[in-house]
């Protein structure tokens, strides 16, 4: 599966590798192409007194920000042209069982908003309202070009680590809430989830209620932070939940091979099930994912990071079927 954006400044491009460089279908978008599609900018589509510039650069007036103003989702905005593009391709694979897109979450949005100079008790409010609104409509418009589709909404929160240090004086219980009261608006019908790329507070993201949970797959002292969270995600699988492994860094030089991404992942799982992880569950459960996205890599780096993941998501497959024999299920 994609996580975060692509590199294309083509839509149609980057539509068609969309669907078919992932098992999991995952609608792009593209900051490269345009400034628009930037996460921050696609959340502040249709929201009065806000201005986003031909650059990417926000101007907010408070004084038209109103509490119980609506907030409409222009699918034809430039902001969606990434999404609509992806839509357009879907054609014959109108039965996809699952597709899966990525929204910015409210406590990035808001944290956001008051770097522009927007009051916090303003910010975090208009910020969840904003979420919550265009993640609705935009859940009708993928249902009605995707009928049978379930959708596999991610709620993008890149700065959740800087929250939970405490920036802007948010409690980790707000936080939490803010982001909870995101995913709540998700059909239960469709699949939540939670993506934050950084290390973070883990203990805080698996109170947040997301059936997928994703997280990069650790090396060094953040390892330690993983095994700390161990029977959070032994209670995560049990309950059905799903994790999205970041298992290839896309932060550096992006590797020619998958096998030092394979080792990280293994090694990791091999520290969680002697922390009494179930392994079945583990392999059967889980989604191979870059870490973060490919905005700003190219088109090929793009192909080569997928082609990378999938040789990775094989390997868990072969895993997975060979548990399967092995236990006789």
């Amino acid at each position: 599966m994609g996580i975060g954006s692509l590199p294309h400044r083509d839509a149609i491009v980057a539509a068609e590798f969309a669907w078919s460089a992932t098992t999991i279908p995952t609608m792009p978008t593209l900051p490269r192409r345009s400034p628009a599609e930037a996460m921050i900018a696609q959340a502040l589509v249709g929201i009065d007194g806000v201005t986003v510039g031909q650059y990417g650069g926000i101007s907010v007036d408070v004084a038209m920000l109103k509490k119980d103003s609506a907030i409409v989702t222009d699918i034809t905005d430039d902001a969606f042209v990434g999404y609509r593009a992806f839509l357009d391709a879907s054609g014959a694979r109108r039965n996809a069982q699952l597709v899966k897109w990525q929204f910015v979450g409210p406590v990035t949005l808001g944290m956001t908003l008051v770097r522009t100079g927007v009051p916090a008790t303003v910010a975090f409010d208009l910020a969840l309202r904003a979420v919550r609104s265009h993640i609705q409509a935009l859940e009708k418009i993928v249902a009605t070009a995707l009928p049978v589709s379930t959708q596999l909404i991610m709620v993008d929160e890149p700065l959740l680590t800087e929250a939970l240090a405490g920036e802007n004086d948010v409690s980790p219980d707000a936080i939490v809430d803010l982001v909870s009261g995101a995913l709540a608006a998700i059909s239960a019908h469709n699949l939540n989830g939670i993506h934050c790329c950084a290390d973070t507070e883990w203990s805080a993201m698996f109170s947040m209620g997301a059936a997928v949970m994703s997280i990069p797959v650790p090396s060094g002292h953040a390892i330690a932070d993983i095994e700390a969270v161990a029977s959070r995600i032994s209670e995560h699988l049990e309950l059905g939940g799903v994790i999205a492994w970041g298992a290839l860094r896309t932060d550096g030089p992006i590797p020619t091979g998958a096998d030092r991404a394979w080792k990280s992942l293994t090694d990791m799982w091999c520290s969680l099930v002697r922390k009494g992880v179930d392994p079945v569950l583990l392999r059967r459960q889980s989604i191979v994912t870059p870490v973060c996205g490919l905005g700003m890599h190219t088109d090929d780096i793009a192909i080569q990071v997928m082609a990378l993941v999938d040789e990775i998501s094989l390997k868990v497959q072969e895993q997975a079927t060979a548990s399967r024999l092995t236990l006789g299920s």
